[in-house]
C-alpha cells in the first residue's frame, strides 16, 4: 500500500462503510458498493490480460453507463491511465487524439462500434478493442460484462500520488486539442475542495448526465464515490428525461451549465415532478447570466446553489461561491456576478504582462497554483512550460480580485474585443443582453470593422412564446451600457445554439457562420 494511496482507495472505504448500499443506479441497473468493487477488480484483471501495461492508456469512448464509471476505476486499478474522449468530435479530430495517447485498449459504446478499425488502426499500440454493449451482431469486440463474468479479481495496483490517473483532452474549439495530464494527487486535491461547498456525503444520490470526457463531470465520479454517495447516470442530458430522473431515483445533486439550466425552465416537465430531493446544484463550465440565476432560485427556492470557477488543466476548480452566498439576502450585493473565493488548496493571484501581480481591483490575467494543477499536456513539454509559470498555471482569463477575496472573471483573453481603442468585455455585454425578458441565450463577440478594427456583434435565441426585435435588444442594451460596448449589430438565431462538448457556446462556429453569411450576401 503507498504512503499516498490514490482514486481507487475511494472504493475500499466506500465498502467498509456502505458496502450494501447502492453505488449505482443505471436505468433498471442497481449496484452495491460491494458488487460494484467486484466488477472492477474483475474488469481489471480483464484489462491486464488483454494488454494493459502499468501507465498504459485505456480509450473510452461511450455515453454515460454503470459500464463507463467501471472503466475508469478499473483502468486505474490495472495501473493504468483512462482516456475519455469527446464522441461529438470528428472522425479525424477521434483518430488523431487516439494516435496522440497510443493506448493499449479502446472501450467503445454501441452507439461508437462503427469507429473500431479507424481507431485500432490509427495507433499501432493498441492490443484490443472492447465494447460496453452490442447494437447489432455484426459489432467488433468483446463484451465488458463477459470479461468481468470470466476473470477473477485481481489486487488494485495502488497507483497514486503524482502517478498520472487520467488524460483529458481540452475541446480544441481554438487549437488542436491538447492532452491534459490530470494526477491521483490533482484529483484528490480537487475532491477535498469540493466536498465540503457542495454538502457531498454517504446520503448524496449524485446524477451524472453531463459527458465524462468533460472534466468537470468526469472527476465527480471520484468526488461522490469517496464519500460512498449513490451515482446515478443518464446516457446524455435531454432537460424532461432528466427532470424525470431526479423525481423517479430521488437526486440529491447535480451540476449543470447555463445552457442546461435554461433548457430546464423552459420544459414543461418542470410543472409536474416531484424535484424535493434536491438539496445542490452546482453550475460552471460558462459565465452565469445573473437573471438565468435569478430565475432559476426563484423556481427551486428550496436547493441550495454553488458555482465553481476552473478548467481542466486545474482539476478542475479553482474558486468557490458557496451556497450561503446565493441566498436572496446576498442577491443585490453583487457577489452573484464573482467566481467566488479561492477553493481551500488553491492560491489565485491577478497578474499583468509583466506576470507581477497588480492591485486590487485592477483586470489582469488570472493565475492559480496548487496541488490541483496539472502535471502537463501529453507529449507536449513546449506547451506545458508556457502554460505554468513556477507552478503557477495561465488560465488566459481576465479577472479582478477585490480586498474581500471575491473573483470577478470579466473575459477570456481570446473573446475581449477590441473596439476603437477600447476593450469590450463579452461578458458584461452579455449580462446586460440576458437581462432582456425576451432573451434565452447570447453570445457576443467582436466581427471586422475597417474603422473600428472590431465591432460587437450579438447572436441570441429567444424564449418560446416571446418576440423581440433586434434593434429593440440593442436599444434595451443602450440604457445599460456606454455606447461603445453596445453591440452594432445583432441577429437572432432560430435553431438552436452551436455547442461545444461540454455545452459552451460556441462563438467560434457562429462567428464563421457569420462571416459566411456575408461572404455570400456581399
Amino acid at each position: 500500500m503507498p504512503s499516498n494511496p490514490g482514486l481507487t482507495q475511494g472504493i475500499r472505504r466506500a465498502v467498509q462503510v456502505r458496502g450494501d448500499g447502492i453505488a449505482i443506479i443505471d436505468g433498471n441497473v442497481r449496484i452495491s458498493w460491494t458488487g460494484f468493487a467486484d466488477r472492477v477488480a474483475r474488469l481489471a484483471a480483464a484489462f491486464r490480460a488483454k494488454g494493459l501495461t502499468t501507465g498504459g492508456r485505456v480509450v473510452l469512448l461511450a455515453l454515460n453507463s454503470h459500464h463507463s464509471i467501471t472503466c475508469f476505476f478499473a483502468a486505474m486499478h490495472a495501473g493504468g491511465i483512462i482516456v475519455p474522449l469527446n464522441h461529438r468530435l470528428s472522425l479525424d479530430e477521434l483518430t488523431a487524439q487516439t494516435a496522440d495517447c497510443a493506448p493499449d485498449l479502446i472501450v467503445l459504446g454501441p452507439d461508437f462500434a462503427d469507429l473500431a478499425v479507424p481507431l485500432a488502426t490509427v495507433a499501432h499500440s493498441v492490443k484490443a478493442v472492447l465494447m460496453t454493449g452490442r447494437a447489432s451482431a455484426e459489432d467488433r469486440g468483446e463484451l465488458l460484462d463477459d470479461l468481468i463474468a470470466a476473470h477473477e479479481p485481481i489486487a488494485d495496483a495502488c497507483r497514486g500520488a503524482d502517478d498520472v490517473a487520467c488524460l483529458f483532452y481540452t475541446s480544441g474549439t481554438t487549437n488542436a486539442a491538447k492532452g491534459v495530464m490530470l494526477s491521483h494527487t490533482n484529483i484528490l486535491a480537487n475532491t477535498a475542495n469540493v466536498v465540503a461547498p457542495l454538502g457531498l456525503d454517504e446520503s448524496a444520490v449524485h446524477l451524472h448526465h453531463g459527458p465524462l470526457f468533460h472534466v468537470a463531470a468526469g472527476v465527480r465520479l471520484f468526488s461522490v464515490t469517496h464519500v460512498a454517495g449513490t451515482h446515478v447516470f443518464l446516457p446524455r442530458f435531454v432537460a424532461g428525461e432528466l427532470i424525470r430522473e431526479i423525481d423517479r431515483t430521488g437526486v440529491t445533486h447535480a451540476t449543470f451549465v447555463p445552457t442546461m439550466l435554461r433548457s430546464m425552465l423552459d420544459d414543461p416537465a418542470m410543472a409536474s415532478a416531484d424535484l424535493s430531493s434536491l438539496r445542490t446544484i452546482s453550475y460552471g463550465s460558462a459565465a452565469m447570466p445573473e437573471p438565468l440565476l435569478r430565475e432559476v432560485m426563484t423556481r427551486l427556492p428550496a436547493v441550495r446553489f454553488m458555482q465553481s470557477y476552473g478548467m481542466t488543466e486545474l482539476s478542475p476548480v479553482a474558486t468557490i461561491l458557496g451556497w450561503e452566498d446565493h441566498l436572496p439576502d446576498r442577491w443585490d450585493s453583487g457577489v452573484l456576478r464573482s467566481a467566488g473565493k479561492a477553493a481551500m488548496f488553491c492560491d489565485v493571484r491577478v497578474v499583468g504582462t509583466d506576470g507581477e501581480p497588480v492591485p486590487n481591483g485592477t483586470p489582469g490575467e488570472v493565475l492559480v497554483c496548487g496541488p490541483n494543477v496539472m502535471l502537463g499536456y501529453w507529449n507536449r513539454l513546449d506547451l506545458s512550460v508556457e502554460a505554468m509559470r513556477d507552478g503557477w498555471m495561465r488560465t488566459g482569463d481576465i479577472g479582478v480580485l477585490r480586498d474581500d477575496g471575491y473573483l470577478f472573471i470579466v473575459d477570456r483573453l481570446k473573446d475581449m474585443i477590441i473596439t476603437g481603442g477600447e476593450n469590450v468585455y463579452s461578458q458584461e455585454v452579455e449580462n446586460a443582453i440576458a437581462a432582456h425578458p425576451a432573451v434565452a441565450q447570447v453570445a457576443i463577440f467582436g466581427r471586422p470593422h475597417d474603422h473600428w478594427g472590431e465591432a460587437v456583434h450579438a447572436t441570441v435565441t429567444l424564449k418560446p412564446g416571446t418576440s423581440a426585435s433586434a434593434e429593440e435588444i440593442i436599444a434595451f442594451t443602450r440604457d445599460r451600457l456606454a455606447h461603445y460596448k453596445c453591440p452594432r449589430t445583432l441577429d437572432i438565431r432560430n435553431e438552436p445554439m452551436p455547442l461545444s462538448g461540454a455545452n459552451k457556446i460556441l462563438k467560434s462556429k457562429l462567428k464563421e457562420e457569420l462571416l459566411a453569411r456575408e461572404r455570400v450576401e456581399g
